[in-house]
């Protein structure tokens, strides 16, 4: 899934997508309602257990990573996106690793919860310019907005 022969240490910016296995929404619930304030639906993402603690360990990415920043992130119901920016590339033992992070980002949130429910691997997206960097944050940010209309909503 990861382009070939590409750095993924390399300084950078990635859209990263984290799945649970199935579909399942174990990570919450989207609760929608009317915005009456601002005059339009919003929705937010209730947290579960399990999506806290994913959100705990999100939040501590960069204290374990120091070249590594989430700049945005959204936990959905049965899957999390974030953008993980990468800012040198080189830690004094091993080079930071977009792999790497996101294995253990799985490997911490399984360990807290008792057991794993991700998906085995992850997807993953080079932002190459600030157009596409705005588009991305303008969609993690509507996204459970637009849960429905998601490609990994499943009706009940």
């Amino acid at each position: 899934m990861r382009l070939e022969g590409f750095d993924y240490s390399s300084v950078g910016y990635y859209f990263i997508t984290i799945c649970v296995k199935d579909k399942r929404e174990l990570l919450g619930k989207v609760d929608s309602d009317v915005g009456a304030i601002i005059n339009r639906p919003c929705s937010k993402v209730a947290l579960s257990e399990y999506g806290q603690i994913a959100e705990t360990i999100i939040r501590l990415i960069s204290d374990h990573y120091d070249d590594a920043i989430v700049d945005k992130y959204v936990i959905m119901p049965n899957h999390i996106h974030m953008i993980l920016v990468i800012t040198n590339g080189r830690l004094i033992i091993a080079p930071t690793n977009v792999s790497v992070i996101i294995q253990q980002f799985k490997r911490q949130v399984t360990k807290q919860i008792g057991f794993s429910f991700w998906q085995r691997t992850f997807h993953d997206h080079i932002i190459r310019d600030e157009k596409e960097y705005q588009k991305i944050w303008k969609y993690i940010d509507e996204n459970p907005i637009k849960w429905q209309e998601d490609c990994y909503f499943v009706k009940e």
